[in-house]
């Protein structure tokens, strides 16, 4: 009796029934195999399956064999743990870029990495359905673009725009392109941020990916390669709140003791935090005054203060004042 031409797929089928039946609590049994087997048109006996899974072990699968009531075999160790996969999920879950649709399709591509059982465990993980998500699909595309314009040392162009209170897009300097010289992806407050170099003006830019459109790569080399050099990225996002651009300044506050923690969060461990008494301490720090960063002050109440400079205690003033009078 002839074979079938399937034969020669009898060990990358058995594999992946292993990767996609199997764990430690669902191991499978010679039988079962066979039957997996016989689906795709391919003989097997128990005593070649021996010899097949002792070949699969060669090539580096964990497959493990258990004894006992419950006999059978599994694939033990895998690319990614049942947990690291439940924290990827989570993370896609909470990301206000990623849309609805790519979220669920990006769970279920995770879903493969693990057994179906498994799986399961990672459906319930998804539970926020109404959280707020990005309207634009193209995100992922538009970082694809940027990160090959950055690899390849060419400026782009793109479009830029902002949605107005019926929900339509809006496209800034009536629709003109935007040009500039990209140098970094940035994650802050979930979004996407691209930092890049404005020739005409000389200086860097924030822009958000998903607010972006029609990206396209220019055959000009980029500029303002010297001002990057000098940028010290790693405690850039720390100065910058919600990536207004615009001169840094030293600035020095005053917390409650029990806010330690969330000062660290933001500007790190290396933070030097000043006792001001047994109830409170001090901080100085180099930030990029905008909005975002006073709403991070005055989101703290009377447990945070602006001491200096003058003049930005005074802004803080005016600010909270103005606020105040809606109220009234």
């Amino acid at each position: 009796m002839p074979k079938s031409p399937n034969q020669k797929l009898k060990l990358p089928v058995l594999l992946r029934f292993l990767q996609r039946q199997s764990d430690e609590k669902h191991p499978v049994t010679l039988q079962q195999m066979i039957e997996e087997l016989a689906r795709w048109d391919i003989e097997a006996e128990r005593k070649s399956l021996y010899d097949d899974l002792e070949k699969l072990r060669s090539f580096g699968a964990d497959i493990v064999s258990v004894r006992g009531r419950n006999p059978g075999y599994y694939l033990g160790q895998r690319d990614f743990e049942l947990a690291e996969l439940k924290l990827l999920v989570d993370s896609i879950q909470s990301s206000k870029f990623v849309t609805q649709r790519k979220t669920l399709a990006l769970i279920r591509k995770l879903e493969g990495l693990c057994s179906v059982h498994d799986a399961q465990l990672l459906e319930r993980q998804v539970y926020v359905r109404g959280r707020v998500k990005s309207m634009n699909e193209s995100v992922y595309y538009n970082v694809d673009a940027v990160s090959d314009a950055i690899s390849r040392d060419r400026e782009i162009r793109f479009r830029y725009f902002e949605f107005t209170v019926s929900g339509e897009r809006r496209y800034r300097r009536d629709g003109a392109f935007y040009r500039l010289s990209p140098y970094a992806l940035i994650w802050d407050d979930e979004n996407y941020y691209l930092l890049g170099w404005d020739g005409e003006e000389g200086r860097f830019k924030h822009f958000r990916v998903d607010k972006m459109s029609r990206i396209e790569p220019l055959e000009s080399p980029r500029k303002g390669k010297e001002a990057f050099a000098a940028l010290d990225m790693s405690g850039y996002s720390r100065r910058v709140f919600g990536m207004f651009g615009g001169e840094s300044v030293s600035v020095r506050m005053r917390f409650a003791a029990h806010l330690a923690g969330a000062v660290i969060d933001r500007f790190g461990k290396e933070s030097m935090l000043i006792p001001d008494g047994e109830e409170r301490f001090t901080f100085t720090a180099a930030v990029v005054p905008s909005p975002q960063f006073f709403a991070w002050v005055f989101g703290f109440g009377e447990e945070a203060e602006i001491l200096s400079p003058p003049e930005l205690r005074e802004e803080a003033g005016r600010l909270a004042a103005g606020i105040a009078g809606l109220y009234r």
